[in-house]
């Protein structure tokens, strides 16, 4: 049944994989130490066509699904849903929830992926063409299929309550966090676990982006090739990557004595209804995602410190973004953070683009901005843009400051944009 009451959303448990950490701490540490998990691409299915000119990109090197996913299940799966799983299972290890224990009717997962198994598909089309239909895996399909890492994180935990799955671009884990906050929040689950997986970084996805000009072609340079903001920057790197929260009621939390590492305060979506890849120049859409997003919170602007940026490094998204912020938070945005303002990031200059999977894993940074007063950098910003101006981003070393609150920011193509506020848990 669902409730009345406003149930507050706390935080009690997360975990990622991503080309910077093979778990949310390391992920963290390298996000505030500033280190890059761009590299040249290891691949021969790239090298061999001719007139390739990106060969980087933000892949997870030197990682194995076991022991969480072993052998002849692994097979089953397409590469998104291991990364999945396997962040998933550090979140539930991370909270000391034993799901056994509760009633699965009120546990529910929503995860987001903008490709899904795209891995798969481009497989099974070579089977196809080589090999002719009999070859097809039957498992093809629950392989490719987008739900794929929801239906299989749901099976692991038994997870029988609210469950879906967003394919909103860039916006997808966005999304599924925002969704599951409010299936909490309305009463109809105790417990939600959400997040986003992407694991594009193929052949077909790379140079779907390559062809349309979207990505950094700095190939001589990996490690400098995202540089959201700066005036240098000619596109954003495409990484795979993964993050799970285990999200909570406040009392089934206090219930049960679990440490609270931040509060879910608000969240809100838009459509720019414009362009189905170029954002509003004005920022139109990414405002009243903002907007809305503290309106849900019950908040007012200046009472956000630090926003996590979109910040993909493309020349028209930073320069929307920052035109939105302005546009939002007024003077708040434009007196710097040592006079009381706001402060801004985007650790994608160091892990990359994850597409669908991108808010979930930069939801990392703003959990720890809050309960370590800390805001990751922005790296290699060396010459801010001046249509990027005004705003002061934290540029290339982390920053010790007092954070109250933050707000998360995934924008896609298709016009989509999601704002979510996370705020320190203060009982």
């Amino acid at each position: 049944m669902t409730s009345t009451t406003r149930h507050r959303v706390v935080i009690t448990g997360f975990g990622a994989l991503t080309n910077i950490g093979h778990n949310a701490a390391d992920t963290w540490d390298a996000m505030k130490s500033g280190r890059s998990g761009i590299s040249t691409i290891d691949s021969k299915d790239f090298s061999k066509y001719d007139g390739w000119t990106v060969t980087i990109g933000g892949s997870i090197k030197d990682w194995t699904p076991d022991p969480v996913v072993e052998g002849r299940e692994a097979k089953r799966m397409d590469r998104v849903s291991l990364l999945g799983l396997f962040a998933a299972q550090e979140a539930v290890d991370h909270c000391g929830f034993d799901f056994a224990s509760g009633d699965p009717e009120r546990q529910g997962i929503v995860m987001g992926s903008g490709i899904g198994g795209i891995s798969t598909i481009e497989d099974s089309v070579k089977v196809l063409e080589n090999k002719g239909p009999s070859r097809i895996s039957p498992f093809t399909v629950p392989k490719l299929m987008a739900n794929a890492v929801t239906g299989n994180i749901s099976i692991r935990f038994n997870l029988q309550g609210p469950a879906s799955t967003h394919a909103t671009a860039c916006a997808s884990s966005g999304h599924a966090i925002g969704d599951a906050m409010e299936a909490i929040r309305s009463g109809k689950a105790d417990v939600m676990l959400a997040g986003g997986s992407e694991a594009a970084l193929t052949p077909l996805c790379l140079g779907s982006f390559m062809t349309m000009k979207a990505l950094s072609t700095r190939n001589d340079a990996p490690e400098k090739a995202s540089r959201p903001f700066d005036t240098g920057r000619d596109g954003f790197v495409l990484s795979e990557g993964a993050a799970v929260y285990v999200l909570e009621s406040e009392e089934h939390a206090k219930a049960r004595g679990a440490t609270i590492y931040a509060e879910l305060c608000g969240a809100a979506n838009s459509c720019d209804a414009g362009h189905i890849t170029a954002p509003h120049a004005e920022g139109r859409g990414a405002s009243h995602a903002m907007r809305w997003a503290l309106d849900d919170a019950r908040l007012n602007p200046e009472d956000i410190d630090y926003i996590n940026a979109h910040g993909t490094s493309t020349p028209l998204g930073d320069k929307a973004e920052i035109i939105a912020v302005k546009s939002v938070f007024g003077e708040h945005a434009t007196k710097g953070g040592a006079n009381g303002g706001l402060v801004m990031n985007s650790t994608k200059s160091m892990h990359g683009h994850c597409l669908g999977a991108s808010g979930a894993v930069e939801l990392i940074a703003c959990i720890h901005a809050v309960r370590d007063n800390i805001v990751a950098p922005t790296i290699n910003l060396d010459e801010i843009d001046p249509e990027c101006s005004g705003v002061d981003i934290v540029a290339n070393t982390a920053r010790e400051m007092p954070v109250r609150r933050a707000m998360n920011n995934t924008f896609g193509f298709g016009g989509h944009n999601v704002s979510l506020i996370i705020g320190e848990y203060t009982g």
